[in-house]
Order: C-alpha cells, then structure tokens, then sequence
C-alpha cells in the first residue's frame, strides 16, 4: 500500500498515543515509564518502517505485539 509520509506519521502518532496509555493503564506505568519502554522496542521501531504494516492495525493488535516483546525480549 502506498500512503502519503503525512498520512502515516499521523496513523503513527494515534497509535503511539493509544498504546502508551495501554501501557499505562495495563502495566500500571506512569506516563514517562510507559514512553521509554514504547520509545525503546522493537515494535515502535516496526510501527515506524511503512512496510511493516502495524501502522494499519488496531492499537490492541500492536499491544499484544508489545506485550509479547516485553514478556519474551522478541517482537512476536
């Protein structure tokens, strides 16, 4: 799928802002915990690649990415 780099930056930035409060609110971080550990994954750096395609899925699929991350180490 070809989009437009504002269009991505901005499905980007909706999904960051999801997932750090997933983060918050399941992991019980403060809001700077939960930004470090989103900033510092595996995944945020996927969700930044267009071609990986998490851009376009729900923030709870990209959680369960995540959270496998955080349990495991690896992106799963």
């Amino acid at each position: 799928m070809n989009i437009e780099k504002k269009d991505f930056d901005f499905m980007v930035d909706i999904l960051t802002r999801d997932l750090i409060s997933l983060l918050m609110e399941r992991q019980n971080l403060a809001m700077k915990a939960a930004f470090d550990v989103f900033y510092n994954s595996d995944t945020y750096a996927a969700l930044n690649r267009p071609e990986s395609g998490l851009y376009f899925q729900s923030p709870k699929y990209v959680y369960s990415i995540l959270e496998n991350e955080m349990k495991t180490g690896k992106m799963g």
